[in-house]
């Protein structure tokens, strides 16, 4: 359970860090005297590095660990979170704005790590709330980067300073849970991979599929563009609705960050029922159960969203965001309810591709906030109806009967040990048989 715990407050400092200038970003544009492209650059950059990275951190993850792995990408990450304060200019924000970039792929490890570590009966749930947990952080910072911006003013700092103090702080936060991270976790149950013998470690390597086999699955693509549609659309919102509201509704820098951040709180609780009900219908129904939840769940979150880019009253909007974000969140939850079934021996390449899935979502997403004669209802509308679009791609991932059959074998297997009872494989064949 320490490594339940590290990697999802990991990942909640790791998106503290990736979003923390967002709710800062109308000071910011005033200082740097920022167009309305030049913002949807930035917005694209904070998240289009994130796709190769997660895609690179997944195969890191299989070659040499998620505690190394994490380790790492926390420490290193904390360095441009730290350092954007240094610019003073359009171009290296952006810059920096897209090194920060990279530690989006904390995601992946804490899928990983939480993957390798719960059976399969309850991972869909232990993957939904530890990266939930983690986004948690998306909203966290929303409500709190103002907070922190404001103490600097209020102890004589101008506002083009006030800013640039206030993002050292999520740099320090996870430069220490980079250290906690190392001492306090293990790579899998069995411990770390430096530590295991030369058997075990062979054995691994043997059991280890590429990555170019693992990319060569078409349902890793579906899920590649599923996750898309609901984590990538998340992103978005992360990196929009302060500003929006700040914006479109006339709110102050802090009344809007506090209303954006609501988007993201949803998460404590949200995606953990996406990956709650998944294992859920996975357990009912096998896996194809898993993925029709998935479908249901996407389609209710494009709705959502078309209904909330048309609201212009504010508490109306403020009650349909929060209910588009609980369909965004669960879906997402979903999605990883999936993911641990597709191959169990080419986890972190899997887990990297559809991460990254995610942020090219975002990435595509973003480009529609770069057009000047487009107002943000507009794009949001337009997302919301692909998004729901999408859902249909959820019936081309399919699973093969010997799968389905391992799958609700090893689930029935642990329900009965579970319940103190032990069933042999042979019991369950005839079980099955009858």
């Amino acid at each position: 359970m320490r490594t339940f715990h590290l990697s999802w407050l990991a990942f909640f400092l790791c998106f503290f860090g990736w979003f923390g200038i967002a709710p800062l970003m109308a000071v910011v544009r005033e200082e740097l005297d920022l167009t309305k492209d030049q913002i949807g650059n930035i917005i694209i950059s904070s998240v289009a590095i994130t796709i190769v990275a997660r895609l690179v951190i997944g195969w890191l993850c299989d070659k040499i660990g998620p505690r190394i792995s994490y380790t790492a990408l926390l420490i290193l990450g904390a360095f441009p979170v730290m350092l954007i304060g240094f610019s003073n200019s359009y171009e290296s924000f952006l810059i920096f704005r897209l090194a920060i970039g990279v530690i989006g792929a904390s995601f992946v490890i804490t899928q990983y790590h939480t993957t390798v570590m719960f059976a399969p009966n309850v991972v869909g749930t232990a993957n939904a709330t530890t990266a939930g947990w983690g986004n948690l952080g998306g909203g966290v910072t929303q409500m709190v980067m103002p907070l922190i911006f404001a103490g600097f003013v209020g102890l004589g700092f101008l506002d083009s300073q006030a800013w640039r103090y206030a993002m050292v702080v999520p740099g320090v936060a996870m430069i220490i849970c980079g250290i906690l991270y190392y001492h306090f976790t293990k790579d899998s149950p069995a411990g770390n991979i430096s530590e295991l013998s030369d058997v075990a470690a062979a054995k691994k390597k043997k059991d280890t599929v590429s990555f170019w086999k693992a990319a060569a699955d078409y349902r890793v693509w579906v899920l590649f563009v599923l996750y898309g549609a609901c984590f990538g659309i998340e992103l978005t919102i992360n990196n929009i609705a302060a500003i929006y509201y700040h914006d479109f509704f006339e709110l102050d820098l802090g009344t809007a960050g506090l209303i954006a951040g609501l988007f993201g709180l949803m998460n404590i609780f949200a995606r953990t029922l996406g990956g709650f009900f998944g294992d859920k219908a996975g357990i009912r129904y096998g896996l194809s159960g898993r993925v029709w939840f998935l479908g249901a769940v996407i389609l209710l979150e494009g709705l959502a969203l078309v209904a909330f880019s048309s609201m212009t009253i504010l508490p109306i909007s403020i009650i349909v965001m929060i209910v588009f974000s609980l369909f965004v969140q669960m879906a997402e939850g979903a999605t990883f309810s999936v993911v641990p079934f597709i191959n169990k021996n080419a986890m972190g390449a899997v887990s990297g591709i559809v991460g990254a899935g995610g942020n090219a979502g975002a990435v595509a997403a973003g480009f529609l906030f770069k057009v000047d004669n487009m107002s943000y209802p507009e794009a949001l509308y337009i997302i919301g109806l692909v998004v729901a679009g999408t859902s249909v791609l959820a019936l081309l991932i399919r699973f093969s009967p010997a799968m389905e059959k391992e799958a609700k074998q090893e689930i029935h297997q642990l329900l009965a040990e579970k319940n103190g009872q032990a069933i042999p494989a042979a019991a369950y064949e005839l079980e099955e048989a009858r």
